[in-house]
C-alpha cells in the first residue's frame, strides 16, 4: 500500500454563474478550477424561454446531458442538418468534434440540464462555428 496521501473529495454547491462562449450563463460546478478534476467538468445550465446557443463544437471532448426540466431542440451535424428534441428525463450524448446548437423553443418555460464533458477546463475546448448559424432556423 502506498504511503502517498489520497486526493481530497470536494463538495461543490453551484452558486456562481459564469458566461460561456456558447452564449449561455452556467452555474459553476465540477471543473479543474473548482475541484482539481483531471478528466471531467460538470455544470448546471438553464436555457431561458426562447434561448439559443451559438453554433459550436467541443474539440476532442465528449458531452453528456441530462435534461431536468423543459425541452430543448438541438441541431447537430457537419451543417447542423440533424435535429433532436430532448425533454425532462432524457439523456443526450454528443461525440467529440460534432457541431451543435441547442434552442429552447418555449416562449414561457425555461429548460434546465446537467451537462458533463470530458474537458476538465469546461470552456477550453469550445470552438465557435459562426458559419453554421444560418443552418439552424
Amino acid at each position: 500500500m502506498s504511503s502517498s496521501p489520497l486526493p481530497e473529495c470536494k463538495l461543490i454547491r453551484p452558486a456562481i454563474p459564469y458566461d460561456g462562449k456558447q452564449g449561455f450563463s452556467y452555474l459553476e460546478g465540477i471543473s479543474k478550477e473548482s475541484s482539481g478534476s483531471h478528466g471531467i467538468a460538470m455544470m448546471l445550465l438553464t436555457v431561458p424561454p426562447g434561448g439559443r446557443a451559438k453554433a459550436h463544437m467541443h474539440e476532442g471532448h465528449e458531452t453528456a446531458i441530462f435534461i431536468i426540466s423543459g425541452e430543448v431542440e438541438t441541431f447537430y451535424g457537419a451543417n447542423l442538418e440533424h435535429r433532436i428534441m430532448t425533454k425532462a428525463g432524457d439523456m443526450f450524448y454528443i461525440p467529440a468534434g460534432v457541431p451543435h446548437l441547442p434552442v429552447n423553443r418555449s416562449k414561457t418555460e425555461p429548460a434546465t440540464a446537467v451537462i458533463a464533458r470530458t474537458d476538465p477546463n469546461e470552456q477550453e475546448s469550445v470552438v465557435l462555428l459562426p458559419e453554421l448559424e444560418r443552418f439552424a432556423d
